[in-house]
């Protein structure tokens, strides 16, 4: 069980520097984003601004399930007006999100939360876990809405076979983070636990997603599901800013921790993203046996090594896969958080409190 003193990165919270009057305020240019050794808990001065300005426009996001009407859902999902193809797609979406994002809130709160030394990072870490809770609540409100079958759904993990090879893919990743005995500071654990991040950023939240978010977001652009598929689309637009943080996150360790990021290391990266691939289409075919929305699994080998190669792109990996293209071009529309509307027409999607609206 853990501590207070496990909350609290190996590194010790005492100032690395002193003014000019021994006050051991936090000189900026100590901060690091692990194995840091200026004080946690002083948020300022900013080294790593970018976490801070990511925190804020997340905040700016804040949405809740409730807020999202489900009657249309429950009337077409209670009356036949889908196909049971359409139906199998809704449950086994379900049957892997609502585990998936509780493994993520643990690997933060339990794991990663522990490591980081930046306090800008932290708060951005925060904020992520609370999300990871409203996501895991749109699912059950969902579940709840349509009356399914909640022992089937919350243990699909278990039952199904797709779903449950991609989470034992990520277990190990999180054991390792969450073992109170582990700490940062030596050449291994610090290739560990950035080995970890980019299983969760670029993988679980960049990749693991990305075959239910185009099969919920399909059945929307239907007028099908529309409740469902407007939480998916909050989601998502979530989920992408995790993702960037994350790549930041990772990029920031590298530049900081150059010793790190050696072609062994590299390697064994992209083996992972070649293992994710495969289990990710798996379960695409699993969802999809037939074709159904105008999709099919096999369209989803593009799909999936398109964002493979743009991931491992983005910290700095060559492709895996060169020349393939992006099957779902609209997928764009979806993520880009600039839209005045929700892509169905059922309320504003740049959902803002109060205090961050513009009343210009």
């Amino acid at each position: 069980m853990l501590n207070f003193e496990d909350a609290i990165p190996s590194p010790s919270a005492a100032p690395s520097s002193m003014d000019a009057h021994g006050s051991g305020r936090v000189n900026v240019v100590d901060k690091k984003v692990i194995n840091g050794t200026t004080d946690v808990n002083q948020l300022v001065p900013f080294k790593h601004k970018w976490a801070w300005e990511k925190y804020l426009a997340q905040c700016a996001n804040h949405w809740m399930p409730q807020e999202v009407n489900m009657q249309r859902d429950i009337e077409q999902w209670k009356t036949g007006q889908l196909t049971e193809d359409e139906m199998r797609v809704v449950k086994r979406n379900l049957g892997f999100f609502v585990t998936a994002d509780s493994l993520a809130a643990n690997n933060i709160v339990l794991g990663t939360y522990r490591q980081i030394t930046s306090p800008e990072c932290r708060q951005f870490l925060l904020r992520q876990a609370f999300d990871e809770a409203i996501h895991t609540h749109a699912y059950q409100y969902i579940v709840e809405s349509l009356g399914l079958d909640e022992g089937e759904v919350f243990n699909a993990y278990h039952e199904v076979k797709s779903i449950r090879d991609k989470d034992e893919f990520l277990i190990p990743f999180i054991d390792v983070l969450c073992n109170p005995e582990f700490k940062t500071g030596t050449i291994e654990n610090d290739q560990k636990l950035l080995k970890s991040l980019i299983v969760f950023a670029c993988i679980m939240e960049g990749l693991f997603f990305y075959v239910g978010f185009v099969q919920i977001l399909a059945l929307g652009r239907q007028n099908k599901m529309t409740g469902a598929a407007e939480q998916y689309q909050y989601i998502l637009r979530d989920e992408s800013m995790h993702c960037n943080f994350g790549i930041d996150l990772i990029n920031t360790i590298k530049l900081e921790n150059p010793l790190l990021w050696t072609e062994s290391f590299k390697a064994e990266v992209t083996e992972l993203f070649k293992q994710a691939v495969e289990l990710e289409y798996a379960y695409a075919e699993d969802t999809m046996p037939r074709g159904v929305l105008g999709l099919n699994a096999s369209m989803f080998k593009e799909y999936l090594r398109f964002i493979a190669n743009r991931r491992m792109q983005q910290i700095g990996l060559d492709q895996l896969f060169p020349g393939v293209n992006n099957p779902f071009p609209w997928m764009s529309e979806m993520i880009d958080l600039k839209k005045e509307k929700n892509f169905f027409e059922t309320r504003v999607t740049e959902y803002q409190t109060g205090g961050a609206l513009s009343w210009d």
